[in-house]
């Protein structure tokens, strides 16, 4: 017997309480978009550069592009440079615009020099949103480099 989404969801609630992040990994290959949506979310809200790899397979492998926008989402959040090659590559090869444009404003979150060279290459992406997702992310990044210690208010900002 399969449970309803709602079942999951409390379920979900309940692990949460506890932590318990072995469950949120299995739940990255649900059937139901909506349960590996929250379930990627959630990882990221626990915050350990542990989630980095489970999640970055979320962004390169889920066939939901709204689940691959929250993976690039979730990893930008949390802000580990670890996760910036997987970002650029969403940045540079996901056949969703959404997608890419998540993955580059990400990279801005993450405001690492490294992703200069994905974002320059991104102002010429086709798509318009794609484009002014990288100057967000190059500006900020340019912020974060002038400023020294900007980075809390850059993720607040969202790039």
């Amino acid at each position: 017997m399969t449970n309803t989404r709602f079942e999951i969801l409390r379920d979900m609630e309940l692990k949460y309480n506890i932590k318990d992040t072995k469950y949120f990994i299995e739940l990255l290959k649900h059937d139901d978009y909506v349960i590996r949506t929250r379930a990627t979310c959630i990882l990221a809200d626990f915050g350990s550069q542990d989630f980095i790899e489970p999640i970055a397979d979320v962004l390169q492998n889920d066939p939901n592009e709204l689940v691959r926008h929250e993976a690039a989402f979730s990893l930008g959040q949390l802000s580990f440079t670890s996760a910036i090659k997987y970002l650029q590559h969403a940045t540079e090869n996901d056949c969703s615009e959404f997608v890419r444009h998540e993955a580059a404003i990400a990279l801005g979150v993450i405001g690492s020099t490294l992703a200069k060279n994905t974002l320059l290459k991104a102002l010429k992406d086709k798509k318009n949103s794609v484009r002014q997702s990288a100057i967000i992310a190059l500006s900020n990044i340019d912020y974060i480099e002038k400023s020294h210690n900007a980075k809390k208010f850059a993720r607040l900002t969202g790039g």
